[in-house]
């Protein structure tokens, strides 16, 4: 009797947000194969989720705290957006909110004290949008008193896993492309240098897709462990395959059909993107295949190539996916040395340059070394034909002819 309430106060819920089961059933499926379950364990989703939500009503829903650092709030923006009524809010469900500056109802001193209050009871997960600031002392992003770096430090010593949500998080993003006035950095090394060891899970992208966060959630109440991760901690189901291995328009890669030009016949037939710059073979992400907004489409399906936004090395701030990847439309990466950015079409231009000059100031040496018209000096007759004159092989005037025809045909 209790599944049978539990399961009708479920679909109450569902049919209340507008949500048929049918729906319901396909979120699971497209869940459990994000979290790398494969389509069959959409029950086993499906029974986490309802145990989960009915627990609501007892107050045992996981908590979530979410905290900004230096960001656009862009990664917030695309989780939140989420037209209704849609399967996907109910993951919003499945976990208790208790803290976040974007979507949190309350405000000021009631908001800080849930979130001590979380962090005092532990076992909850932290999401970290956005780049922690080193610069100006840590003195940056102030709140209740508080630098950001200490809110930080603070609710990741007792949590259960920090999920550094978007690129800026994962290694400093935008904030810390060059000059990296802010000394920004990605969540990992900050709280490596703090000697603070917990579980750090790196979801990048600008922004990441809301779904890789929903996976994320999920696996951890189903099963109740962290997806499988690898070396940059980066899950392995989301971030295991090229954008190159799983893109509609790989087909034209291999036949060698390109588009070269915005507006061209190329374009319009769908051809690869990648002389336009497209990032597609050295990113690895799975945006192809889950797509955006309801995966109705994704960046090179809409035509534009990819930029590699979910390039990033949570160790090297350095190696965010703005210096890696930009200018964006060109084939490759701008070259620094020093404030100096070049193309490497610039070096191989200034070589062909030096080396124009040299051939031309190597003409007039030989032209005023009397070398040309006439050219260089050459022996008038071959050293070796000089002393076997019986059997020389080079034809000379001072030669008789029959002499120099015998020997040649000796």
């Amino acid at each position: 009797m209790d599944k049978q309430s539990t399961v009708s106060e479920f679909q109450g819920m569902l049919e209340a947000r507008g949500v048929s089961r049918r729906s319901f059933m396909k979120l699971c499926g497209t869940l459990a194969v994000m979290a790398g379950l494969g389509e069959a364990a959409a029950p086993r989703v499906a029974q986490a989720l309802e145990e989960s939500v009915i627990g609501a009503s007892q107050g045992d829903l996981y908590p979530v705290i979410w905290i900004e650092g230096a960001s656009c709030t862009g990664c917030t923006e695309a989780f939140a957006q989420i037209d209704a009524p849609d399967a996907a809010a109910v993951v919003l469900e499945l976990i208790s909110l208790n803290y976040s500056e974007t979507l949190s109802a309350a405000a000021g001193h009631s908001m800080e004290k849930a979130k001590e209050q979380t962090i005092e009871a532990g076992n909850y997960i932290l999401v970290y949008e956005g780049a922690v600031l080193n610069g100006w002392n840590g003195n940056a992003l102030r709140v209740a008193g508080k630098t950001g770096n200490e809110h930080l430090i603070e609710a990741a010593e007792k949590a259960t896993a920090v999920v550094a949500l978007g690129s800026c998080a994962v290694n400093g993003g935008w904030m810390a492309a060059a000059p990296n006035a802010s000394n920004a950095t990605g969540v990992q090394a900050f709280l490596k240098e703090q000697g603070i060891n917990v579980p750090i899970i790196n979801i990048p992208g600008c922004p990441p897709n809301p779904e890789w966060l929903c996976a994320v959630l999920i696996q951890y109440l189903l099963l109740g462990e962290l997806p499988e991760l690898n070396a940059e901690n980066k899950p392995t189901q989301i971030f295991g395959q090229t954008i190159h291995d799983n893109c509609q328009r790989r087909g034209h890669f291999e036949n060698g059909e390109f588009v070269y030009q915005f507006g061209s016949p190329e374009e319009a037939k769908g051809y690869c993107l990648y002389p336009l710059g497209c990032r597609g073979p050295q990113t690895k992400a799975n945006c192809g295949v889950v797509r955006y907004n309801h995966r109705r489409s994704w960046c090179v399906e809409a035509g534009a190539p990819c930029i590699g936004c979910c390039e990033a090395n949570p160790n090297n701030p350095g190696q965010n996916w703005i210096e890696v990847n930009t200018p964006f439309f060109k084939r490759h990466r701008d070259l620094n040395i020093g404030d100096f950015k070049f193309q490497p079409g610039t070096i191989a231009a200034a070589v062909l340059g030096i080396e124009a000059v040299a051939l031309v100031i190597h003409g007039f040496g030989m032209k005023a070394a009397g070398r040309v018209p006439n050219g260089a000096e050459f022996e008038k007759k071959r050293a070796w034909d000089a002393k076997h004159p019986e059997k020389s092989i080079g034809v000379y005037d001072d030669a008789p002819k029959s002499d120099a025809k015998k020997g040649g045909d000796e």
